[in-house]
């Protein structure tokens, strides 16, 4: 379905270094920005269907991603989408690990087309005081991309 895709993609992108710092300064001089890309292998569909059977506003759909680079798993991505209606329009959470103990977490209205852009709105370890936005692409066969602008203050 176009929800388990979108959801899934909740973070993905395209293969690159881990991280590719810049010295690119969005914050008018008070932050340092960082840019994350990653391949994503989505997870199936996963829907909890807690309102009428099929897609419906309250269900949950549930994702655990894995995420790439050089084709080498560097981190995973996991999180939920309460179903706003059945278009399917959905409030999506998640976190991204990477290390196994840096988190970024993140936020987004999932709804087609296939692009999504979210906002990061915290995290732990290497990003506990990470902000900034990302874009997650499906590709529509199960994959995608990641792109995380990561702000540091």
């Amino acid at each position: 379905m176009a929800v388990g895709t979108v959801v899934v993609a909740s973070a993905l992108l395209v293969p690159g270094a881990v991280a590719s710092a810049g010295g690119d300064d969005r914050g008018g001089g008070h932050g340092h920005e960082t840019t994350l890309q990653f391949d994503v292998e989505f997870s199936p569909f996963n829907l909890v269907d807690l309102a009428e059977p099929g897609l419906s506003a309250g269900d949950v759909i549930v994702f655990d991603d894995v995420l790439l680079q050089d084709g080498e798993q560097v981190g995973g991505m996991a999180g939920t989408c309460v179903l706003i209606d059945a278009t399917p329009l959905a409030n999506c959470t998640g976190v991204v690990t990477l290390d196994e103990q840096d988190t970024i977490t993140f936020a987004f209205l999932n709804a087609p087309p296939p692009e999504k852009i979210f906002a990061i709105t915290g995290g732990s370890g290497t990003y506990r005081t990470a902000q900034g936005d990302g874009l997650l692409v499906e590709f529509g066969d199960g994959t995608g991309a990641l792109t995380l602008n990561v702000i540091s203050r």
